[in-house]
């Protein structure tokens, strides 16, 4: 039993076969215990008396004498049973400790797993940055999340390789590139009409306003419209909101499917049956959607206008050809179409509205940053107009607000398992090829040691002479702060993300006045779903401004 935490643990070591975490792929439980942390942060806790200095670090290099990252011991089995017991809430606390009594990379074994925990930022940007093509791996995943995803056909679970680099650099260059982003503005601009016209609709009624359905009902319209080129009516929306939400929130059953991969789906039979139903349902959405834009591209794309795109992700997805692994290319599938834009709605809705709803807590309980902020849009915009793209250059206390928002509540707590290509040393330690090597993203977030104060919500420290100004949300030359990942694997649609927010904050400011519901707190409690979303949602006062 560790006496840190009070847990009996595996010992760790390396198995022959490693499988993902898949807790740390999208937990699925409450999360607390965060508000305790000391505002001296918990990078200065301690470190192993066997690493070297981080920079000094030697490069990784073939193992020899392979010595595995600490971790806690525990009895093989009793372990492993109650670790899968444990709610998230409790393990990333628990990570915490164990950090303070292993030092910033830990290994815990659990059956076949492996994983490995990383909360140093000059570690993490030395794994992810400087050796980045090292681990830029995935570890493979179960059969239940195969089947779900189309055999993990998606730029977040592809391995490093051709295949990867294909998909990515098509998003990255078709949809994601500055003159792209700047075609889908008249996109966005539409959906702002929608979320306003909602919220003003539900202000009217004169009772509380329950904001995150509108928020994600807005961001599924925007999605939806790139992705598939035509505006759609809110039956089909709807549909696509439903059918992608119970997949992500359904995925927290699938842990048991990695842990027991042969039998898992004998035993479970009926969830089993639910992960392919679900996955047809989705099939069956999103095909006449995608057949209905090859045949509006097959005559001719003759009927563009208000409704219609010219251009979408689906158009790339079905123009692109992808390697065949024999050295030529091909197509891509139904099915894998299907999964890419799957991929594409969740990465650009969820964590998107998640941000969005802590933000606009954080406008709601400050008032005086409420006023401040407002104060900034209106000597830009005037008191008649709406906030457009161009105007978001100009307001610099909004970016320090959205990055703030960034920094003290992202979306998600932990990277997607990253994974080593090889058996490779780090910092005096084999991390064994495969296992998944996760990153604690709060842990750079709310470093002591590069943020005062890092649990207080506080724009004005990415304002000039605050310790946030300047800073990299990249991580390309540090980690500060890691909310998009760090990277090859970083998400290609951090500058989208970032758009979307400062857009959105800012005319939500510019059109309503924010208060608390009287006699009720806005309850800043976090919970994890697909990602870190507040227990509470967000329920406030809307009073339209005047003019």
């Amino acid at each position: 039993m560790n006496k840190a935490t009070g847990v009996v643990f595996p010992r760790a070591q390396v198995s022959p076969l490693h499988r993902p975490f898949l807790p740390y792929h999208l937990p699925s439980a409450p999360l607390t215990g965060t508000s305790g942390i000391p505002h001296g942060g918990l990078e200065s806790g301690h470190r192993l008396s066997r690493s070297l200095p981080l920079s000094r670090l030697p490069p990784p290099q073939e193992v020899t004498n392979p010595i595995l990252p600490s971790g806690p011991p525990a009895f093989p089995l009793v372990g492993n049973l109650l670790w899968l017991r444990r709610p998230f809430s409790e393990i990333e606390s628990i990570l915490r400790r164990l950090r303070l009594e292993y030092g910033p990379i830990v290994m815990i074994k659990v059956g076949f797993l492996t994983p490995v925990f990383v909360s140093d930022r000059d570690l993490a940007h030395k794994i992810l940055v400087q050796s980045g093509a090292t681990f830029a791996g995935r570890p493979p995943v179960g059969p239940a999340t195969s089947l779900l995803t189309g055999n993990q056909y998606s730029i977040n679970g592809l391995p490093y390789g051709p295949l990867w680099r294909t998909l990515r650099r098509n998003l990255s260059a078709e949809i994601l590139h500055q003159s792209r982003i700047r075609y889908f503005s008249r996109a966005r601009d539409w959906v702002l009409t929608v979320l306003l016209d909602k919220l003003r609709m539900e202000a009217d009624t004169g009772e509380p306003v329950m904001v995150v359905e509108s928020f994600l009902y807005a961001m599924f319209c925007l999605l939806v419209f790139m992705c598939f080129g035509e505006k759609l009516e809110e039956k089909t929306v709807r549909e696509i909101e439903r059918i992608q939400r119970d997949i992500l929130l359904y995925v927290d059953k699938l842990t048991i499917f990695a842990f027991l991969p042969k039998i898992g789906k004998y035993l479970l039979k009926d969830r089993w049956r639910k992960i392919g139903d679900m996955r047809r349902r989705q099939k069956d959405v999103f095909l006449p959607l995608i057949r209905a834009r090859q045949k509006w591209r097959d005559q001719g794309m003759s009927s563009c206008g208000e409704n219609i795109l010219e251009f979408s992700y689906v158009d790339t997805l079905l123009d692109m050809e992808v390697p065949d692994g024999e050295g030529k290319n091909r197509k891509l599938r139904d099915e894998e179409i299907v999964s890419l834009c799957s991929e594409f709605l969740n990465a650009g809705t969820d964590t998107t509205v998640t941000a969005l709803e802590w933000i606009m807590a954080n406008v709601v309980k400050r008032q005086d940053m409420q006023k401040k902020l407002f104060e900034e849009i209106i000597a830009v915009v005037g008191k008649v107009e709406a906030v457009e793209e161009e105007d978001l250059g100009k307001l610099a206390y909004l970016k320090a607000v959205v990055m703030e928002g960034l920094r003290r509540h992202p979306p998600g707590h932990f990277l997607l398992p990253h994974a080593a290509i090889d058996d490779t040393e780090v910092n005096g330690y084999v991390i064994p090829r495969s296992a998944p090597l996760n990153f604690m993203v709060t842990e750079m977030n709310w470093n002591g040691d590069v943020w005062e104060n890092p649990m207080e919500f506080r724009p004005e420290r990415f304002l000039p002479g605050g310790e946030g100004e300047g800073v990299d949300i990249t991580g390309s030359k540090e980690i500060k702060m890691m909310t998009f990942g760090a990277g090859r694997r970083i998400c290609p649609g951090l500058a989208l993300a970032v758009l979307h927010l400062e857009f959105f904050v800012a005319n939500l400011v510019r059109e309503f006045e924010w208060k608390e519901v009287e006699g009720e707190q806005v309850d800043m409690t976090e919970k994890v779903q697909f990602t870190v979303v507040m227990k509470t949602p967000l329920k406030v006062r809307l009073f339209p401004r005047s003019g």
